[in-house]
C-alpha cells in the first residue's frame, strides 16, 4: 500500500496547499532546535552532566535548519522515499539518536522528538516513508536500550517496543487523517470549480439569450437581469441589478405576480402591460415565474427562496407568429401562383385590346387601373415563383465579373430610368476587385436595395449613397446607404424573413429574395445602423452591405510571341 495524501500530479491550488505545510513543518524544525538549544545551554551553564557537547550537536542541528528552511523553501520533496529526506527526516532522526546515546544516566528523554520527523514522513510523504520512519525510530529505542540495559534490564525493552507500536499506529493514523483531509478539500476545490464555471455559463446564457430573464427574491429585488430584461422594462429601469421592483409604480403587475408566487410556491404565467413614459401606450409582456422553492420539489431549508422570470414581448411573439402563417402561406401559394400567371396573362392582353376599341377618358382611366394591377399582380407572382426557382436550381459557379463596372452600369441602368426621383451618390473604390456573382442576380439583389432606400431616402441629393470597397483581408464589398429614420427593433429582427413587411402593399419577399440570392454565391448581406460622411457632416442613416467571397486573381497572360519558335 503505497498512497500519499497529495497528488501526483498537483494541480497550481495542490501544490500552493503542499508548499504551506512544508513551509510549517521546515519552520517547527527551526523552532524545536532553538528550544533545544536554549534548554541544553542553561543546563550547561548549570553544570548539568554532559558538558557543552549537547548544546554544540543543537546548534549544528539550528544551522542546518536554517539552512533547509532557506535553500528548500521553493519546492517541496517528493513524497516517494528517497535520499532526498535526509536533509529533513533523515537530520532529525541522527540528532534524536545522538541525543538520546549521549545524554547522562536518568537525563532528560528525548524520545518525544520523534513525532516530528514522524508526523513529517506521514503528512508529507507516502504511507512506506511514514512506516519507515517509524521503523527507524523503534530501531533506535531497541538499540538505546540494549546499550544502556546490557541485556539485563527488562523494562527498557519493553519500553521500547511500546513505543514503537505507537509510532507505527501514529504514523498509520496520521497519513490516513492527512490523506482524507486532502481528498475533501480537492472535492472541495473541484466543487468551487464547478459553481464558478455554472455561474459563468448562467451569465453567459442570460446575457446572450433574446428573452427577459430576471432573478427576484421575496422583497421583490431584482438580484440578476440580463439586457433584454432591462430594455423590455422601459426606461425607468436600473442599468444594471441590484434594483427593486417597487422603485417604479409601471412594474406593481410583476411584483404582484411574484407575490403571489412566492406564497403560492407553484410557477405562474400572466400577460401584464407595463406603462411606458411620453404617453406611449402600454407594452405588452408575457410573464412567466418559477419559484426555486416548490411543492413538488422543495430545496434545503437554508437555501433561499427565489424566483425565475422570463419575460417576453407580446408583440414580437405576434409578429413572429404572423410570420410564420404567412411563411406557411407562401409555400402554398407558390404552388398556386402557376396557375394565376394565366389568368393574368389574359387580363392584361384583353385590356390592351379594350384600350385600342375604347376611346372615352372614362373608360382609358378604368383600363389603365386594370393594367397597373394586373402588372403588380404578376409582379408579386414573379417573386413567389423565384424563391421556388432559386431554391431549386442545381449551383454552378459563375464566371468572376468586375465589380466596379458592373456597380456603374447597374446604377446607370437605375437612375435613366427616373432620372429626376433617383438621384445619389456613386463613390467605386475596388477598380481591382473580381467576384462570383451572376450579373443578372446582381442587377436584381442592387436593384431592390435601391428601390427600398429612394423609398425612405431624405430629400437632399446626397440622401442616397452606392459604394463599393474592399476589405483589408482582400475581399469585396458594396453598401447602399440611406439617411432614412431608423427601422423599429421588432422589424429590424425579420428583415431577411419571407412574407414579412411593414408596408401594407408589399409582398416581403424582396429582401429574402436578395438574401438567397447572395447565399446562393457565397456572399452575405446585413443591415447596420451607421453614419456616413457627407458635405453636410456626419450623418445617421441605413446601410445594407454585401460582401463577397474571396476570387482569386487570374494567372499573368503570357507575354505576346513568348511562344514563337526562332
Amino acid at each position: 500500500m503505497n498512497r500519499h495524501p497529495h497528488p501526483a500530479g498537483p494541480g497550481a491550488a495542490d501544490s500552493q496547499s503542499f508548499l504551506r505545510l512544508w513551509h510549517g513543518f521546515l519552520t517547527a524544525r527551526v523552532m524545536v532546535a532553538l528550544t533545544l538549544l536554549g534548554l541544553l545551554g542553561l543546563g550547561a551553564m548549570a553544570g548539568q552532566p554532559g558538558g557543552w557537547a549537547l548544546p554544540l550537536i543543537a546548534s549544528s542541528y539550528l544551522l542546518a535548519t536554517l539552512l533547509l528552511r532557506v535553500l528548500g523553501r521553493h519546492a517541496p520533496p517528493n513524497p516517494g522515499p528517497g535520499l532526498h529526506w535526509l536533509p529533513s527526516i533523515g537530520l532529525d532522526m541522527l540528532l534524536i539518536a545522538a541525543l538520546q546515546t549521549l545524554q547522562p544516566a536518568g537525563a532528560v528523554n528525548f524520545t518525544p522528538l520523534f513525532g516530528l520527523p514522524l508526523l513529517l514522513a506521514s503528512v508529507l510523504g507516502t504511507l512506506t516513508l511514514a512506516l519507515g520512519t517509524a521503523a527507524g525510530a523503534t530501531l533506535t529505542l531497541l538499540a538505546w536500550a540494549a546499550w544502556q540495559g546490557t541485556g539485563e534490564n527488562a523494562a527498557l525493552y519493553l519500553q521500547a517496543a511500546l513505543t514503537g507500536s505507537g509510532y507505527f499506529l501514529v504514523a498509520y493514523l496520521a497519513h490516513q487523517l492527512a490523506a482524507r483531509l486532502t481528498s475533501a478539500q480537492q472535492a472541495a476545490r473541484l466543487s468551487q470549480v464547478d459553481a464558478r464555471t455554472q455561474r459563468a455559463v448562467s451569465a453567459l446564457v442570460m446575457q446572450h439569450v433574446a428573452d427577459g430573464v430576471l432573478v427576484l427574491d421575496t422583497q421583490g429585488v431584482v438580484r440578476l437581469a440580463n439586457p433584454a430584461a432591462l430594455l423590455l422594462l422601459g426606461p425607468q429601469g436600473a442599468a444594471s441589478a441590484p434594483f427593486a421592483l417597487d422603485q417604479a409604480g409601471a412594474w406593481a403587475p410583476l411584483l404582484a405576480l411574484a407575490r403571489e408566487v412566492f406564497a403560492l410556491q407553484v410557477p405562474q404565467t400572466a400577460d401584464v402591460n407595463i406603462a411606458q413614459e411620453g404617453g406611449q401606450p402600454p407594452m405588452g409582456l408575457r410573464v412567466r415565474m418559477w419559484p426555486t422553492h416548490t411543492r413538488s420539489a422543495a430545496l434545503a431549508s437554508e437555501a433561499e427562496p427565489l424566483c425565475v422570470v422570463f419575460v417576453h414581448d407580446l408583440r414580437e411573439m405576434e409578429a413572429r407568429l404572423r410570420t410564420e402563417k404567412l411563411a406557411a402561406m407562401g409555400r402554398m401559394s407558390a404552388a398556386v401562383a402557376h396557375e394565376i400567371r394565366n389568368p393574368l396573362t389574359a387580363i392584361t392582353q384583353a385590356s390592351e385590346l379594350l384600350a385600342e376599341d375604347l376611346h372615352e377618358a372614362t373608360q382609358q382611366r378604368l383600363i389603365q387601373m386594370v393594367q397597373q394591377n394586373a402588372e403588380r399582380l404578376a409582379r408579386i407572382t414573379e417573386e413567389i415563383l423565384d424563391i421556388a426557382r432559386v431554391q431549386r436550381q442545381a449551383h454552378a459557379p459563375a464566371p468572376p465579373l468586375e465589380l466596379d463596372a458592373a456597380v456603374q452600369q447597374i446604377w446607370a441602368d437605375w437612375q435613366a430610368q427616373q432620372p429626376q426621383q433617383r438621384r445619389g451618390l456613386l463613390a467605386l473604390a475596388a477598380p481591382q476587385a473580381r467576384v462570383e456573382f451572376d450579373p443578372e442576380h446582381l442587377r436584381r439583389v442592387l436593384v431592390n436595395l435601391l428601390d427600398n432606400a429612394q423609398r425612405y431616402m431624405g430629400p437632399h441629393a446626397d440622401s442616397l449613397c452606392l459604394s463599393t470597397r474592399t476589405t483589408p483581408s482582400g475581399r469585396a464589398g458594396l453598401q447602399v446607404w440611406s439617411d432614412g429614420l431608423p427601422l423599429d427593433k421588432s422589424v429590424e429582427r425579420h428583415l431577411f424573413e419571407p412574407f414579412f413587411s411593414s408596408e401594407s402593399r408589399s409582398s416581403g419577399l424582396g429582401l429574402y429574395i436578395c438574401r438567397e440570392l447572395c447565399q446562393r454565391h457565397g456572399a452575405s448581406i446585413a443591415y447596420q445602423r451607421t453614419s456616413r460622411p457627407l458635405a453636410r457632416g456626419d450623418t445617421m442613416g441605413n446601410a445594407f452591405a454585401l460582401l463577397f467571397r474571396s476570387v482569386p486573381a487570374p494567372p499573368p497572360q503570357a507575354a505576346a510571341f513568348a511562344t514563337i519558335a526562332p
